[in-house]
């Protein structure tokens, strides 16, 4: 055989390991989701990838297929693999568990299921962005504009910018779970999978979820340019509470590396040994802040007893979830300093740190 013959059938035996890979992740998911949504009430069907860029997914009564395309198998979050193979289960369970095969494809008894198990029917990958809501818009722009204000070189003003804000966020939301009708919920899944979470994600999850009228859970992802499986960390929340908190993330774990590092110059520190530990006291010393504004709100009369609609709309997309509780680590000098520094952080717009660091976006600019 020649040369280029033998490269030839090398790379189409890597592709096709490759297809093997996706197409075995992709049957894995199908059984995770036919357990924890479908009650194992569906049979197996082939799942197979094709090359098709205007249809994301398609269950075939028929042969009983579901075909993915490969592009968004490929290039897109895992995240959004997972929601359309939902859709795609969803039309298999009306026509397969609930013998329905007189409807159109997405008619009442599929809206219905996707209903009940929070099920995105559209399957675009991703929630649709809705109709828009001035009353929601005017309170995220008044936000932007009190964390722009909270850049003020004056240490008072800053602070006091920042803790209107977050009362601006908590009387937003307690007046939103006051109202008799139901709400528009959506999800967002943040970074990139990964394969072990540090202990200072953990804490920042923990506080979106405490702080940032969000749900936060970490949920299981596949990465196709690897071959492996992690984890990424997922929000429920209104849209506007969503990008917030997606600020807010972004915010904090580009503040608390920018801190390491001039922790670590500052202490003549030459390796990242205590990196790890430093961070994880920027987000406990940050919670801390945070759980004293709301002591303070409290004592105003502004308490947050959680929203049940959005808990229901987080059950139904994860219906079962495991809580696991986290070890805390010792303390050491490093945990120490990190929870001083995390104790004045004043959260603002603006940050960035260079190419690599996350950057905070979705929140609208100040308004001149």
């Amino acid at each position: 055989m020649s040369a280029p013959r033998d490269a030839r059938a090398r790379v189409e035996r890597i592709h096709a390991e490759l297809e093997a890979l996706l197409v075995r992740e992709l049957s894995r998911t199908w059984r995770e989701l036919n357990g924890s949504h479908f009650r194992f009430r569906l049979s197996p069907p082939v799942i197979v990838l094709v090359e098709a860029t205007t249809v994301l997914g398609r269950w075939d009564l028929g042969r009983r297929t579901i075909e993915m395309s490969r592009p968004l198998v490929t290039e897109r979050p895992w995240g959004e693999v997972v929601e359309v193979m939902k859709h795609e289960m969803a039309h298999q369970f009306v026509h397969e568990a609930l013998g329905v095969r007189d409807e159109t494809p997405h008619g009442p008894a599929f809206r219905k299921v996707c209903e009940d198990l929070g099920i995105d029917s559209s399957a675009t990958g991703s929630p649709a962005p809705g109709e828009p809501d001035p009353e929601r818009d005017r309170m995220r722009q008044r936000v932007a504009d009190l964390l722009a204000l909270a850049q003020s070189s004056n240490r008072h003003e800053a602070e006091n910018a920042a803790t209107l804000a977050h009362r601006l966020m908590l009387k937003h939301n307690i007046a939103l779970a006051e109202r008799p009708e139901r709400h528009r919920y959506g999800y967002r899944q943040l970074g990139a999978p990964k394969g072990r979470i540090q202990e200072s994600e953990h804490i920042l999850a923990a506080i979106l979820g405490e702080h940032f009228f969000v749900e936060a859970i970490w949920v299981s992802a596949y990465r196709p340019e690897d071959g492996k499986r992690g984890h990424v960390l997922e929000l429920c929340g209104t849209p506007e509470n969503l990008d917030i908190a997606g600020y807010v993330h972004a915010f904090m774990l580009a503040t608390s590396e920018r801190l390491w590092r001039e922790h670590a110059r500052a202490a003549g520190v030459r390796t990242n040994r205590e990196r790890r530990t430093y961070l994880a006291g920027v987000m406990e010393g940050f919670r801390e802040r945070l759980a004293s504004e709301k002591r303070r709100s409290a004592e105003q009369g502004l308490v947050w007893i959680g929203d049940a609609d959005l808990h229901h709309f987080y059950r139904k997309r994860h219906p079962h979830v495991r809580s696991v509780r986290l070890r805390g680590a010792a303390p050491t000098d490093a945990r120490a300093y990190g929870r001083a520094a995390g104790r004045g952080i004043v959260l603002h717009r603006g940050v960035t740190d260079g190419p690599s660091t996350p950057e905070p976006r979705a929140l609208p600019p100040r308004r001149s």
